[in-house]
């Protein structure tokens, strides 16, 4: 005879096979609560009664779907055996309960109760702790008579439980959840009053969450709420709902197993080899999408393959009398030297909370919890009271703790029954081979090994209270978490309840790098902005991982060489060869990468994007001769040094690849390298780029020889450009002017057929010209050379002696004005074979009309002069023939003067 089987003994009695040897009658009492268990054995039964003619099942219940039943096994008979009650009337109410507060309606009933005057004790259905504590208080303001107010449910303690039991005088009134609609009955009741409604649990597939939400009871949960009455006298049920609503409400309350994950069940019928859970004979099958659920639940705690299959590490949670979850913490606390703690905080996460917090004092309560508290873990508070109460238990008598604990608002009852699992558990481990660690563990340990198990209820900060958790959920950390004032930034929960919102159970302080290793199976990778690192020579790129949707990894810099190896090679050869980010010896790099320059460097010349090839040319000539599988920098140096002894040349690019067309000699000329002016050479550099401060041509000019440069002839810039600049000029003249010269073009190209560039202003030679051609004359306040494109001017780059930029720009003038006595001064320091000072007398030879001074290959010109200084003169160098000579004059004068 089983009366009543927990999982643990039901499976061990299914393992041995005893149901088809051992018993001779099966009694399922109170088969309408549906639980997991009823479900399963009533599955189990279906099976093996073929193979037991001679056993025995009797099912026994007030309110069961008799026909569903006797259907599941093959029509079995019905016997109804009446109650020794009393009759229930049942009295509907028709006012809708919306234009009513529900509280006036229960005081409203409660009122016509004691104006009938016969004696009975009152049990009021309510859906949870909250309606129950605001009724209580509604009901003593209203002052009704000889009233007792008793809550009851299940977070009471036992003490508060238990007195519903207790003598009274007076009517007494009993507010309680659907906890007293089967769980236990209250004694005395005559009345029942039903507000229709409870918490429910149900399971959400797509959110992953236990959910509490309140429901409209069923039909059997309304009767069977009806029966609490009439078993000591007449009774009265008052349903604070119409007939109408009653009827249209579903027959019977939907079973645990279509409410709740499945994984448990799952991975118990795999291990004790009951078949697939879809082919299994239960009497309400659950939904195919919970089904998968529960399997996806069981891979995410590795229990079993992506197959379905149970794993090694599978088998091992069966062993352990424990939710799967808190299982598999225990397989990874084995391992990481926190298995002593999590046998505890397992075992206390399985049971009722201890912790007691009664209405009445719940800040006495929360003062004598508070040494306990940690503020960064819930887990590390379970442990700490654990720790305290065990050596509490250690030196007290029986008695003396059992006060202890009631002075401390801990339930001793639920002390108890921890110690109980807390027991089973170590002894599961034990035969796991599991040893129990002999230092105490650090927190990491303890919370990496919480979260083998609690993946899926990791959430990360968004603001001061939300999260934003796995599978896009919104989270709030419950109140009563010793987290909740200061909340981290990271978080696991032990669970996840949606009520008003949803709420993160049990919660601790986690960091997220340790995330990546205990979720590798889990974690969805993407790689972006893949980039060649030159310093180490690898293709790397920025990695994202997500758990369930929620990253916890951002730009992660990884080698992506292994990852996508074809997509490495192709950044490879482009970053690191085409756009010559490679480090290595290779000395072809530098040698591909002048050519290109060079040839880039005639675009630039000629203004023209049309001579070189595309990069994807120079891509195609790299990866027609490396092989695949190359895609970092020591597999190509391994490569190309072999590849090298057979060809020196093969990764050097020929001119020939590069270019798309030639370029004459006429074409080269309109854009030459250097030109000459009054004997110097001047160096030009050429730009393409509009827009940029050096777009067009420069001329380099050394800073000693700055004062040389001809004024005028760089507005000529060079042939190529003269054309253009000449159109321009023609084009910004006045209207009434420029009207003379239609079309511009041609007038230009009739000018520079008989014109050359000169040290003449250019604008003066275009109106001789201009006047020549049409007879007009064009005014020199005409032009207007402000607003014109800077590339139509030259740009002048200064550079010292040791070719060192000093100075840049496109006004001549006045770099030669700001750089005017640093020449002056490096002139009089540059010969002392001419400079003299003090002079008196003219002891000197003729005094040369010009002298050249050689700075490395720059020959700098200078005009002797003699300054006169009152006393006596000085011979010094000019930059400048005109002021050399007035300042000549100035000083034979002094010298006469001196010796006459």
């Amino acid at each position: 005879l089983i009366k009543l089987m927990t999982d643990g003994i039901l499976l061990a009695e299914i393992q041995r096979d005893r149901f088809l040897s051992h018993y001779d009658t099966i009694i399922i009492d109170e088969a309408h609560e549906r639980s997991l268990n009823i479900d399963f054995l009533l599955g189990y039964l279906k099976q093996i009664l073929p193979k037991r003619k001679d056993l025995k099942v009797i099912i026994t219940s007030a309110t069961i779907d008799v026909e569903k039943f006797s259907k599941h096994f093959n029509h079995a008979p019905i016997v109804e055996v009446s109650g020794r009650t009393y009759p229930v009337d049942i009295v509907y109410d028709n006012v809708d309960q919306s234009a009513l507060e529900l509280d006036q309606q229960i005081i409203d009933r409660l009122k016509d109760i004691e104006a009938l005057g016969s004696r009975g004790d009152v049990l009021v259905f309510l859906s949870g702790e909250r309606e129950i504590r605001e009724l209580s208080l509604a009901i003593r303001r209203a002052q009704i008579p000889h009233l007792e107010v008793v809550p009851l449910y299940a977070r009471l303690s036992l003490a508060e439980q238990r007195k519903i039991f207790s003598p009274h005088k007076g009517r007494r009134v009993v507010l309680s959840t659907n906890v007293a609609e089967t769980s236990l009955t209250v004694p005395g009741i005559g009345y029942v009053i039903d507000a229709g409604r409870a918490r429910l649990s149900r399971y959400s597939y797509r959110t992953k969450v236990q959910r509490l939400p309140i429901e409209a009871i069923s039909q059997a949960s309304a009767n069977q709420r009806a029966g609490r009455c009439g078993r000591v006298q007449k009774g009265v049920c008052y349903r604070l709902y119409t007939e109408e609503d009653f009827i249209a409400r579903a027959e019977y309350t939907d079973p645990e197993i279509i409410r709740t994950n499945l994984a448990a069940v799952i991975l118990q019928m795999m291990h004790a080899r009951l078949g697939d859970i879809r082919d299994f004979p239960f009497i309400d099958k659950p939904d195919s999408r919970m089904i998968n659920d529960g399997y996806k639940l069981l891979e995410e705690l590795q229990a079993v393959d992506k197959k379905g299959a149970l794993t090694p590490l599978g088998k091992s949670l069966v062993s352990i009398p424990l939710d799967p979850k808190f299982a598999r913490m225990l397989i990874e606390a084995s391992k990481l030297g926190a298995l002593t703690e999590l046998m505890i905080v397992t075992s206390g996460l399985s049971i009722q909370d201890p912790r007691e917090r009664p209405a009445d004092k719940k800040q006495a309560a929360d003062l004598a919890h508070k040494p306990w508290r940690d503020e960064q873990s819930d887990f590390m508070t379970l442990l700490n009271i654990w720790q305290h109460f065990e050596e509490k238990r250690q030196t007290l008598s029986r008695n003396q703790f059992a006060k202890y604990c009631r002075t401390n608002f801990i339930s001793p009852l639920r002390m108890k029954e921890w110690r109980d699992l807390h027991h089973q558990v170590h002894g599961a481990c034990r035969g796991l081979g599991f040893v129990d660690n002999k230092q105490a563990a650090d927190y990491q340990s303890i919370h990496c090994a919480l979260l083998s198990g609690l993946l899926g209820q990791v959430a990360n900060r968004q603001d001061k209270w939300e999260f934003l958790g796995t599978r896009n959920r919104k989270l709030f950390i419950f109140p009563g978490s010793g987290t909740s004032q200061k909340p981290p930034k990271w978080i696991v929960a032990g669970s996840l309840m949606e009520t008003a919102k949803q709420y993160a159970l049990n919660v601790a302080k986690i960091e997220p790098v340790w995330l990546p290793s205990l979720a590798a199976h889990l974690v969805k990778k993407t790689y972006s902005e893949p980039f060649y690192h030159a310093k180490n020579g690898l293709v790397m790129a920025k990695e994202r991982q997500t758990l369930f949707g929620l990253t916890i990894v951002e730009a992660k810099l990884t080698p992506y060489g292994k990852i996508a190896p074809h997509d490495a090679r192709t950044v490879f050869i482009q970053q690191a060869l085409v756009e010559y980010g490679y480090r290595g010896k290779g000395r072809f790099l530098r040698y591909n990468q002048n050519l290109v320059e060079e040839l880039q460097g005639l675009e630039d010349r000629f203004r023209r994007r049309d001579l070189v090839v595309e990069q994807k040319v120079v891509y195609g000539f790299y990866d027609e001769r490396l092989p695949e599988g190359i895609y970092n920098q020591v597999a190509f140096d391994r490569w190309r040094k072999e590849a090298e002894r057979t060809d020196k040349n093969v990764l050097k690019l020929k001119r020939e690849l590069l270019l798309l067309r030639g370029l004459s000699v006429d074409e080269q000329a309109q854009f030459p390298e250097q030109v000459s002016c009054a004997g110097v050479t001047f160096e030009l550099h050429y730009r393409f780029e509009p827009g940029h401060q050096e777009d067009g041509v420069s001329v380099i000019i050394p800073l000693p020889i700055l004062h040389q440069v001809p004024r005028f002839f760089f507005e000529w810039v060079v042939p190529g450009m003269l054309r253009d600049k000449c159109i321009a000029l023609i084009k910004r003249l006045p209207k009434q002017v420029r009207r003379n010269f239609v079309p511009v073009p041609d007038y230009v190209d009739k000018i520079l057929l008989s014109t050359q560039a000169e040290d003449s202003p250019l604008t003066e030679v275009l109106a001789q010209q201009l006047h020549r051609l049409s007879g007009f004359t064009v005014a020199d306040t005409d032009w207007r050379e402000d607003g014109l494109n800077p590339w139509y001017l030259m740009n002048f780059i200064l550079q010292d002696e040791n070719g060192e930029r000093v100075a840049a720009g496109r006004d001549l003038q006045q770099l030669q004005q700001a750089f005017k006595q640093q020449i002056s001064d490096n002139l009089q320091q540059s010969d002392d074979d001419i400079s003299r000072q003090n002079i008196t007398d003219w002891d000197f030879d003729h005094l040369p009309e010009q002298v050249s001074i050689q700075r490395g290959n720059i020959t700098i010109k200078a005009w002797p002069c003699l300054r006169d200084f009152g006393d006596w003169v000085n011979i010094e160098l000019q930059d400048n023939p005109l002021v050399a000579e007035n300042l000549t004059l100035e000083g034979q004068l002094r010298l006469a003067l001196i010796k006459g």
